[in-house]
């Protein structure tokens, strides 16, 4: 630790008489704390501090006049949790005469002006809650549970006069899992860049735990959550019991003359967790399945439409496209926009889904089981069967797998109907050879 730095943890934290001096900083908090970067996510494992280190954080510079400080939960109920950021800052401020509380804004004021603000995005519009608010720090608690576009777009609520010198800061901590886990592993670990950091810290960092009784508890997980929690494993995910990695043969090839579909399985809303958009080309030849494509994407409507409408013209007319239509007037009137405005001129149709997810997916499932799926070698292909894998666990995206038992279906109920057409062909030129 250098001098500067030094100056700066005693001014912003030990000096800090919002912070109590029970909770002094652990040396990875201190990392945390200290850290110049734009962009910095703290913890993996369970037991690391996460919250405390990003309450520490918030309030850093609230003895500046006009700090504005942001701390983000998915859910309200998550935010007012005992012992949740909401509580724990109401246990450090609620004895301090010059911290104000406003129950209505969920917001503590000081002496110098400064706020610390708790908000939450319990849905895709709860972000343009925010819209207009200019903030110097925002900090998200368990950053696996929100979405990608919740999280890009707090980045515009990041701003300062060109006359301050607080620090821009954009804080994140977490442990692996949930259902942001793939888009945060892919943006720390995967697309690192010099301004966005990860710092790993876990029970053995914090020593005001009892670790011997909070390994019991651990312990007393599945082995894939224990895993994630205890050891902050971002690779290990949940098995499902329907397919195994070991059985997607990848190859680089398939035949070019085989009947190709493309099965679209549309996200239903912009609920907590939302779904994607996902589209999965398959071709059949001989018995034998080959996953041609995956599109797998999260957009406004008319991004969708572009996107289906593009991905068609290159797919080329000889690709039949289906869509999974949803229950009511609803999802009849989006097959027949998508007929006449989208996909005119394209073999199009859209499927009433029947029965339940698993049962849907169980013939491709068997296929994949029996060696009879192979997957063409492309950036897609770790994403599509990390999902097959997880599949059907709680909490976890389908989207790919629903749409790849929609192309399966599709290839076979065609090739059914084909097959009892020329039985019946076959019986009646038996009966008029018979004449």
């Amino acid at each position: 630790m250098n001098l500067n730095e030094k100056v700066t943890l005693i001014k912003t934290i030990y000096n800090n008489k919002y912070i109590p001096e029970k909770f002094r900083p652990t040396n990875k908090q201190i990392k945390f704390l200290l850290n110049e970067k734009r962009e910095v996510l703290y913890g993996g494992a369970a037991g690391g501090g996460k919250s405390v280190a990003l309450l520490m954080a918030a309030l850093m510079y609230v003895d500046v006049p006009n700090y504005k400080a942001l701390l983000l939960r998915r859910t309200y109920s998550q935010l007012a949790l005992p012992c949740a950021l909401m509580d724990m800052a109401h246990a450090w401020l609620d004895d301090k005469k010059d911290a104000t509380w406003c129950a209505q804004q969920k917001q503590w004021t000081f002496k110098s002006g400064a706020t610390l603000t708790f908000g939450y995005l319990d849905t895709e519009r709860d972000k343009y809650r925010y819209q207009g608010a200019a903030f110097h720090f925002v900090g998200f608690d368990e950053l696996t549970q929100f979405t990608e576009a919740q999280y890009i777009y707090l980045f515009s609520r990041i701003r300062k006069s060109i006359t301050t010198e607080i620090p821009l800061r954009f804080r994140a901590a977490s442990n692996p899992g949930g259902v942001g886990h793939d888009w945060v592993k892919k943006r720390f670990f995967q697309e690192k860049t010099p301004d966005r950091v990860f710092i790993s810290a876990g029970l053995s960092d914090n020593p005001y735990l009892d670790r011997e009784e909070y390994e019991k508890n651990l312990n007393e997980l599945d082995p894939v959550t224990r895993k994630q929690l205890r050891d902050g494993d971002w690779d290990i995910l949940p098995g499902g019991n329907f397919f195994h990695r070991e059985k997607f043969e990848i190859v680089d090839d398939y035949p070019k003359n085989a009947r190709t579909v493309r099965y679209w399985d549309m996200a239903a809303s912009e609920r907590f967790g939302a779904d994607f958009t996902a589209g999965v080309k398959i071709c059949a030849y001989n018995g034998q399945y080959w996953i041609v494509d995956v599109i797998r994407e999260k957009s406004s409507p008319a991004g969708i439409e572009n996107l289906i409408k593009q991905t068609a013209e290159l797919d080329g007319i000889g690709v039949e496209i289906f869509m999974e239509q949803e229950p009511g007037s609803s999802g009849i009137n989006t097959i027949s926009h998508y007929a006449r405005n989208i996909l005119n001129g394209f073999a199009f149709k859209g499927i009433r889904s029947t029965g339940s997810k698993i049962t849907r997916v169980q013939p491709f499932a068997a296929a994949v089981e029996n060696n009879n799926v192979k997957v063409v070698r492309g950036l897609w292909n770790r994403a599509f069967i990390d999902e097959c894998v997880i599949f059907p666990q709680p909490n976890y995206h389908d989207d790919q797998v629903d749409a790849a038992g929609g192309a399966f279906e599709q290839l076979n109920w065609a090739s059914s109907v084909a097959q009892i057409t020329t039985a019946k062909i076959d019986r009646a030129s038996r009966v008029c050879e018979g004449y």
